[in-house]
């Protein structure tokens, strides 16, 4: 008998069909409008069908789709140069996804000490609730039962500690440690955000033990909450940077970003990729840049950004018994909710607007960056609705 569905089966998927989207819109088969602030996981920053990144890609199909990196790729040059003055690096190794990228940061402080003739030293040094991807070496870095169940023996290498806990990291570190890997928002363990000082303690560790500092900026960059990378807030700067997402706008795209010492390891031969920074990838990924780098866009996002969280913590004052805790930075935000965020998640998408889950009972909104404080205001009155609806049935059930 054949299966229900030629597919895996390991997705829980929401029985929706999008076939179209228009900015912050996706359009259903029949019809129906649901106001996205999923952002197909914080990918879509820039919307769905945005006009500059639809004609970068067209002019580029017309060219060349492929060339593989036996060749120089224009592109490349053009976007690797321009995310290098833009931020902390001189080296970037193109990806075509997030996981992909933590795995270049991996081996390039893993390769580093290498090179340093420390070959003993490639333990990293993770966070519990880390959601680093999806490989063996990224699940093993993220640490997490429910990833690393049924796939055989955790890739060596990683250890975890507790979450902003420096005294459990001060005393993992050992001879063999090599770096530290941390995102400053942990997006699926549940939008806990990094306290700035505990960054700039791990800047200060690393810089005195001799350790690589990785941060996975996978969702938190590309402008998600305010500035270009979240790290920025901070005022620390890291060895080596993972990111992926909003860079390429929908289109498959990550990058790792080092300094010239930390990526002075990873010489010809020692990583490839077929398909990373394809020229397709690159078109888009240059696309997005003229968008996200402009003078008014990052201020444009903050601006959002206020409204739309001002506006849920007015509404967690307003429904204690269904929303507990307001989190995030930026348009990376979280309702951890009061009782099963499932039943929070179902009422939002009730009213038409898409979300995301995540763990510690917590439900993601991951706006476009492109959204306005009005369609921000729409998301919140569609919030406010499920909220009075889920209060009402509560209050009726308990009566």
């Amino acid at each position: 008998m054949a299966a229900a569905t030629p597919l895996y089966d390991t997705y829980a998927r929401a029985p929706l069909r999008f076939e179209r989207g228009e900015g912050v819109w996706l359009i259903a088969e029949d019809g129906t409008r649901y106001l996205d602030f999923a952002a197909g996981v914080a990918v879509n920053s820039l919307g769905h069908a945005h006009p500059h990144l639809v004609s970068a890609l067209k002019d580029q199909a017309e060219k060349v789709w492929h060339l593989s990196n036996l060749y120089e790729i224009p592109g490349q040059e053009r976007l690797g140069r321009r995310l290098t003055d833009a931020s902390f690096a001189d080296k970037v190794f193109f990806t075509n996804s997030g996981a992909e990228a933590l795995e270049c940061a991996i081996k390039t402080a893993r390769r580093y000490h290498f090179a340093k003739g420390q070959p003993e030293k490639f333990h990293i040094i993770t966070f519990e609730g880390a959601f680093h991807g999806r490989t063996l070496a990224t699940i093993a870095a993220g640490g997490q039962a429910k990833y690393l169940e049924g796939f055989g023996p955790k890739a060596p290498g990683f250890y975890q500690v507790p979450f902003g806990d420096m005294t459990a990291l001060k005393a993992a570190i050992t001879e063999e440690t090599a770096a530290i890997l941390i995102e400053p928002i942990q997006g699926e363990g549940g939008i806990r955000t990094v306290p700035k000082e505990f960054l700039q303690e791990l800047r200060a560790l690393c810089d005195e033990y001799g350790l690589l500092l990785i941060l996975d900026e996978v969702q938190s960059g590309v402008g998600r909450t305010g500035k270009l990378f979240a790290h920025e807030w901070s005022g620390v700067t890291p060895d080596i940077m993972a990111v992926a997402k909003g860079i390429g706008g929908g289109f498959p795209l990550g990058a790792c970003l080092a300094t010239e010492e930390a990526a002075s390891g990873m010489v010809a031969g020692t990583h490839g990729s077929t398909y990373g920074g394809n020229p397709l990838a690159m078109a888009v990924g240059n696309a997005v840049l003229d968008i996200v780098l402009a003078d008014d866009f990052l201020p444009h996002v903050r601006d959002v950004a206020l409204v739309f969280r001002q506006g849920l913590a007015s509404l967690a004052d307003r429904f204690p018994e269904v929303i507990e805790e307001i989190r995030g930075e930026g348009l990376l935000l979280g309702i951890k909710a009061k009782g099963p965020s499932t039943e929070l998640l179902a009422a939002i998408r009730a009213e038409k607007l898409l979300a995301v889950p995540a763990g510690e009972n917590v439900i993601r909104l991951l706006p476009p960056l492109v959204t306005t404080a009005e369609e921000a205001r729409e998301g919140l009155a569609r919030i406010e609705r499920a909220a009075e609806h889920l209060t009402e049935e509560r209050r009726r059930a308990s009566a």
